[in-house]
This record gives C-alpha cells, sequence and structure tokens, in this order.
C-alpha cells in the first residue's frame, strides 16, 4: 500500500503533527479525533513513520473489535436460553 493512501485512512481517524529536529530526525504525533489520545512516533525516514502510524492504527481498530465482539456473543448466548 503506497503511504498517500496510508495517509489517508490515518487522517480519517487522527489529526496529525509532523515535526523534525535539526539532525533529521522526525517525530509524528497522533491524536485521536474522538476522544483525544496521543501516540508519538520518531524515526529519520517518512516512509517509516508513516508505517508504524499505520501499524499502531490497524491495531488499534483490531483492539476495539476485538473487545466488543464477546459481548455481542453473550448477548447471543443470553438470547438463545431465553428461546428455549
Amino acid at each position: 500500500m503506497r503511504n498517500t493512501t496510508k495517509l489517508k485512512q490515518i487522517l480519517l481517524k487522527y489529526t496529525i503533527d509532523l515535526s523534525m529536529d535539526d539532525d533529521g530526525l522526525m517525530q509524528l504525533t497522533l491524536v485521536d479525533k474522538q476522544d483525544g489520545t496521543m501516540q508519538s512516533f520518531e524515526h529519520n525516514a517518512y516512509s517509516t513513520l508513516i508505517s508504524k502510524a499505520y501499524s499502531y492504527m490497524m491495531k488499534q481498530l483490531k483492539d476495539v473489535t476485538t473487545r466488543s465482539k464477546p459481548l455481542e456473543n453473550r448477548r447471543n448466548i443470553r438470547s438463545n436460553k431465553e428461546l428455549e
């Protein structure tokens, strides 16, 4: 996947801040648009920063869906018991 595509996906969920110090080390900070949580990444290569941010976003999305599924399953089990 291209970096521009990853960046577009990241920008749907996060506001980003990209900065660079005098030594060429870049820092990418993600701020979640919904809850304001922040996560920062540092590297000297732009593509690595985008990849790290994209991987972080995908992990966060996976964690959210994983946490909600067991509750849905419990509701389904409860509903099935009520039907019997």
